[in-house]
């Protein structure tokens, strides 16, 4: 189907409509072609959005030859999780593809767990993508995710980058991590398992009122009255993304200009404080991870603290000298160097 039959037909169709097979395959087939050699693999937790990626997609890999594999991620958090996981191996079976459970081990951290579920998750996504030869990993994430995740980050004060919410392509570790049916809103891939009678299962804990998607939930359509549906937020977040994109190609062009020198890395201090402050937190954002960023530095708030001390200092021709997100900076002579934060000392010295 070509690209402006395919807009008009999806224009076309009400949020109840399931997707029909050509909308299926022209949003599939190009990455089966292109990892046609390494394969794929697909993200099913069991949910309706997953579901209908899996069975929509088994069709469109026996047609191309493009080796597709189903991976379930059980994070063990709650009773019945692994039961899940093995019918999801049972639909998997049923529509022809290769399944596997990879289960989310060891303690788990007493706050910010679905934070620390999503990471265990793409890791372990990314951990059998590797071992499975596969190039890329795709997950089934719609239009509704991304109008909660721009929620959540709108009410986390997050600047342009956060508010471009997911990408519909990004990086995973070095492998292509895709997301298919990001424009889509769930009631269509929820319409479309109900159509076939594809089978799925519901997760008790996107009801659970103390995780703040769910609370979301609750008052997005108070807020969809008022205008801001998902729609609107999908539509600020391709926004917010076309307006990151151009200010991180500005702050690369910035980082380039302002290098004075590679080791160690030094960037002329004066030239940086004259960029706009946007374009200079970009810069030093850029040079902590050319020195090897910690985890960490990319938090908004904490480049903003650092970099309103620093220009403080540049300004008065202050001496400076700090670390930051793994980084030792230091201003001296016109001259801002950044290299690999040392390591401590131990506080106390083992006994002999």
């Amino acid at each position: 189907m070509a690209v402006k039959e395919m807009a008009a037909k999806e224009m076309a169709a009400t949020d109840a409509d399931p997707l029909v097979d050509d909308e299926a395959r022209a949003r599939l087939a190009p990455l089966f072609h292109e990892f046609q050699d390494r394969g794929l693999i697909l993200a099913v937790s069991g949910g309706p959005d997953s579901v209908a990626l899996m069975r929509l997609a088994a069709p469109v890999a026996r047609e191309i030859g493009t080796a597709v594999a189903v991976v379930t991620i059980d994070h063990a958090l709650r009773p019945g999780s692994a039961e899940e996981a093995r019918r999801v191996g049972e639909w998997a079976r049923e529509a022809g593809l290769p399944h596997e459970i990879r289960t989310w081990d060891g303690e788990k951290p007493a706050s910010g767990i679905q934070d620390a579920a999503r990471a265990a998750r793409y890791a372990l996504l990314a951990e059998a993508a590797r071992a499975a030869g596969a190039g890329a990993v795709l997950t089934a994430h719609h239009r509704d995710d991304q109008a909660e995740t721009v929620l959540i980050r709108l009410c986390a004060g997050s600047g342009p980058g956060g508010l471009a919410g997911m990408r519909a392509r990004a990086d995973l570790d070095g492998l292509v991590l895709a997301r298919p049916f990001l424009d889509l809103p769930k009631a269509r891939l929820v319409a479309t398992c109900q159509t076939h009678g594809w089978g799925f299962v519901e997760d008790p804990s996107n009801a659970a009122e103390r995780f703040a998607r769910a609370r979301l939930r609750r008052v997005a359509p108070l807020l969809a009255e008022e205008g801001l549906g998902p729609e609107r937020l999908a539509r600020l977040a391709a926004r917010a993304a076309r307006a990151e994109d151009a200010l991180d190609a500005v702050a690369e062009a910035a980082f380039r200009r302002l290098v004075l020198a590679e080791t160690p890395l030094a960037l002329d201090a004066r030239g940086l404080l004259a960029e706009p402050e946007e374009i200079a937190l970009r810069v030093l954002a850029c040079a902590v991870r050319h020195v090897g960023a910690r985890e960490g530095y990319e938090r908004l708030s904490r480049l903003e603290d650092f970099w309103s001390r620093l220009a403080s200092a540049i300004a008065t021709d202050a001496s400076f000298r700090e670390t930051f997100g793994g980084a030792l900076v230091t201003l001296a002579a016109g001259r801002l160097v950044l290299e690999p934060e040392p390591p401590r000392r131990a506080r106390h010295r083992a006994r002999s």
